[in-house]
């Protein structure tokens, strides 16, 4: 659980010191929590179908980055980024609670890495 929220947790603070309102605390938990509702279904649940479980998430967190999305003057669109940000660490936190330790790894190094990189603007 610590490591998903780790993870989650260094998406998160980028997220913060970029000044959004979904930062650390929010993908930490988000990460945390898909971690602990992967290790549920494994393990308490060992003759179900984990598939649906991850269906789940999948689902929940759509509508939970879909708040963060916003439509402001101009027609410009804000949140996409945190929107995505929150869904790649529930992704993150999946593949932690299923032992992929090394894939989760890898997604936090790559997301991390594209969210430090200077916004182009064009």
């Amino acid at each position: 659980m610590l490591v998903a929220g780790v993870l989650g947790g260094l998406i998160g603070l980028q997220r913060e010191l970029a000044g959004k309102p979904a930062g650390l605390r929010t993908h930490f938990l988000v990460s945390l929590g898909c971690a602990l509702f992967t290790v549920a279904s494994l393990e308490g649940f060992p003759s179900a179908d984990p598939a649906r479980v991850a269906a789940g998430i999948v689902t929940g967190i759509g509508f939970l980055g879909a708040g963060a999305i916003i439509r402001g003057g101009e027609g410009i669109v804000v949140g996409l980024t945190t929107a995505a940000s929150v869904w790649a660490v529930a992704a993150i936190g999946l593949a932690v609670g299923a032992g992929l330790y090394l894939l989760a790894l890898v997604a936090t190094v790559l997301v991390g890495g594209i969210l430090f990189l200077p916004k182009i603007k064009g």
